[in-house]
């Protein structure tokens, strides 16, 4: 499994432009997923270019939620891409696309990729297994960590997290996990970092992860 971090507020790579909102690219089990898209269109295609990420290789997009921060590269991304979109049951309605809206409860969108469910009505993250390993992760995590991670953990146990925690404080609701990666909104990603020094691995974009 390997996560890459295309779009965040800060950058890990003087080539790629930060900015405000989230999108990473999500490979495993054979599927290239992009996650979210980031506020900006032409600041998403020009990451996706500079780390060697094709549009029309993408076989899944899925959305958070509804806010302008993950959803504004989406007519960017879908000219070139004609990928299923998994979208919150709440998302405004789409036009000429192939999508698939998640209700309230985990659903499995591929074997051993899952979403959370439409969590507080707003926002559902993405969780893959893999080897033992139960990886989530979010967008802005508006419907609180804390419940994430239970509806998660109905996959598997959680071993890891990464994406905009908001405002999040709960620092020992991440007890147990091999590792965090707070990004874009975290309030309290200092916090974080102190208290989970062992765990804790800096975001950005140009950030990627083998799992």
């Amino acid at each position: 499994m390997k996560i890459t971090i295309i779009y965040d507020n800060t950058t890990r790579d003087r080539r790629l432009a930060a900015d405000w909102g989230f999108a990473c690219l999500v490979e495993a089990f054979d599927r290239k997923i992009l996650f979210d898209t980031g506020a900006n269109g032409s600041i998403l295609i020009n990451n996706m270019k500079y780390l060697e990420i094709r549009p029309e290789d993408i076989t899944d997009i899925f959305i958070s939620h509804d806010h302008w921060d993950h959803t504004g590269g989406l007519e960017a991304i879908t000219g070139a891409n004609q990928s299923t979109w998994f979208l919150p049951d709440t998302f405004q309605p789409t036009k000429n696309v192939s999508e698939m809206r998640i209700g309230k409860q985990p659903q499995e969108i591929h074997e051993n990729i899952w979403s959370t469910g439409t969590l507080a009505g707003i926002e559902h993250s993405l969780v893959i297994k893999q080897k033992g390993q139960t990886v989530v992760v979010t967008g802005c995590s508006h419907p609180g960590v804390e419940n994430i991670l239970t509806a998660a953990g109905t996959v598997g146990k959680v071993t890891s997290l990464i994406g905009g925690l908001h405002g999040f404080d709960n620092f020992d609701a991440l007890n147990g996990l091999d590792l965090v990666c707070p990004t874009h909104c975290t309030q309290h990603i200092t916090e974080i970092r102190q208290r989970h020094a062992d765990i804790y691995v800096e975001g950005g974009a140009g950030s990627f992860f083998d799992i």
